[in-house]
């Protein structure tokens, strides 16, 4: 069943039991009371066995590009699998990146981001944006995000223009929120998108 199917079936059923019976003031729930884990509190874990584990789930695969900041040679970007739609109103989208990483703070600086969801044949263009320290852009067609300048990469099947709305931290990720403030997809013939699983680009099976 659909959004859509789901929602009529939901209004369905509070019809059928009619007004509610309650005339007071409608009280929240407590809320959960959050706490960081302690050091002493972690299982023991092998990263090697939870990496191993996790690449049973296939993820889609993006490209996350920024607008060169003032003094800096030439726009930012990188390849992102952590990337997920998160709100519908607001428009919201979020994407994960490791507190290493070189490419955030340049995006960060800016402000703002361009996603560029890679389709089935751009398994290349994703290696390229997944080295460290070369020049990313060489040879790479774009052209620039409506509203915040960001390189949308030729021929990727869909786009999402945001501006950054929060960033919180993770472990050793930061959660980054971005406000939509455009999106679209390419006319051209489409392929199916590219995915990442068990260390593999792979798509769809047609």
């Amino acid at each position: 069943m659909g959004h859509a199917g789901m929602a009529a079936t939901v209004i369905r059923y509070l019809r059928s039991v009619g007004e509610p019976t309650t005339t007071g003031p409608v009280e929240a729930l407590p809320r959960p009371q959050l706490r960081a884990v302690g050091d002493d509190e972690r299982a023991p874990l092998d990263a090697g066995e939870f990496r191993r584990v996790l690449g049973n789930f296939a993820t889609g695969v993006t490209v996350v590009t920024a607008p060169a900041s003032e003094g800096e040679p030439g726009p930012a970007g990188f390849a992102c699998q952590s990337f997920s739609s998160l709100s519908l109103d607001p428009p919201l989208v979020s994407f994960m990146v490791a507190r290493t990483s070189t490419t955030w703070p340049r995006i960060a600086r800016a402000g703002v981001f361009c996603v560029n969801v890679l389709g089935a044949d751009q398994g290349p263009l994703c290696r390229g944006f997944a080295v460290s320290g070369a020049d990313k852009f060489a040879g790479v067609e774009y052209d620039a995000a409506p509203v915040s300048g960001s390189p949308r990469l030729a021929g990727v099947p869909a786009w999402v223009d945001c501006t950054i709305q929060a960033v919180h931290t993770g472990g050793d990720h930061l959660i980054v929120v971005g406000r939509v403030d455009a999106l679209g997809t390419s006319t051209a013939d489409d392929d199916g998108p590219l995915l990442f699983h068990r260390g593999k680009f792979g798509t769809l099976a047609t």
